[in-house]
């Protein structure tokens, strides 16, 4: 799943490839993708593309229609008037750009089949250029909403703070966490809290702060806090300039290649050279290391416990 620094990128990417051009043809190819009947996507058309911006793990095309022209507004960061194409990619969605979109028309898909990688919307401008938004498997989740403000998609009007914001200041995730009593690792996850972080980068912030996923937010005291918050903005600074400008077909390499811990169960802890450990859940799992982390103490996996009474 694409999180906060791949989806900056892809932002920047769509930014710099997109503004300026015209929208030809908005076809859709799966209709569970679509969230939304008004304004349908055919408004799209003849509108030019003004912007791309972020809202935590959703991606934002802004399009004004008719190309006019129109003021700016100061809290979006795109201009008042347009559309807004905004899409979550979810576990399995990814973007894909081409400078020779097809023209064919595209054919519906189901939710059956195997892990390939399936059309949900093509976008296509006129100087022949195009993105498509894909996804694998059989569970359906991208999502793709045509507004007129991001606002008016409740994942989006309920985001928590920007991590890498200047509202995200040390007392603001002292709050968070005294909020109420729960493992960090949720928190961190937490869309509503923090936006943008997903279990890839929980994992690595969790690492480089050196504590446990399941340590109690209220637990922590204010040093804690403050190397918690250093971490988050390293981590995922970091993470935003190994991806920027890089094309969107290279973004998922180069985060496997970034992972310190996460998805590298049984390798060496880069840090300690301690093996890296793997709790697993129902859909998900993650990793830590157990030298840097909890003091020695290996986390029960009690997925891998009842498979082995």
């Amino acid at each position: 799943m694409p999180e906060l620094p791949e989806v900056e990128a892809l932002v920047r990417f769509l930014d710099e490839r997109a503004t300026g051009h015209v929208v030809v043809a908005a076809d859709l190819a799966s209709i569970v993708a679509l969230k939304t009947f008004s304004p349908p996507l055919s408004a799209l058309v003849g509108g030019t593309v003004t912007g791309a911006a972020r809202h935590g793990k959703w991606l934002d095309l802004a399009v004004r229609p008719g190309a006019s022209a129109g003021s700016t507004s100061s809290t979006s960061g795109v201009p008042d008037g347009d559309l807004h194409l905004v899409f979550h990619l979810a576990r399995a969605g990814w973007l894909r750009w081409s400078e020779d979109a097809p023209t064919t028309p595209v054919r519906p898909t189901s939710s059956r089949g195997g892990v390939r990688a399936v059309l949900a919307l093509r976008v296509r401008f006129e100087d022949g250029s195009g993105i498509d938004l894909t996804e694998a498997g059989t569970r359906k989740r991208l999502a793709v909403h045509l507004v007129h403000d991001p606002d008016e998609v409740p994942a989006i009007a309920t985001l928590g703070v920007e991590p890498l914001g200047p509202d995200f200041t040390r007392e603001r995730l002292a709050e968070l966490l005294g909020a109420r009593n729960q493992q960090l690792k949720g928190v961190l996850r937490d869309q509503r809290l923090i936006a943008g972080i997903g279990n890839a980068y929980s994992d690595e912030i969790l690492h480089a702060a050196r504590t446990s996923p399941f340590r109690l937010t209220r637990s922590l005291d204010a040093e804690d806090v403050a190397h918690l918050h250093d971490a988050i903005r390293d981590v995922l600074t970091e993470a935003v300039a190994t991806s920027s400008g890089r094309p969107a077909a290279e973004l998922k390499d180069a985060k496997r290649r970034g992972m310190r811990v996460h998805g590298r169960t049984g390798e060496a802890c880069p840090v300690c050279g301690d093996v890296v450990r793997e709790v697993s859940f129902a859909d998900r799992s993650l990793q830590y290391c157990a030298t840097c982390q909890t003091g020695g103490q290996v986390l029960a996996d009690r997925r891998m416990s009842k498979l082995l009474k």
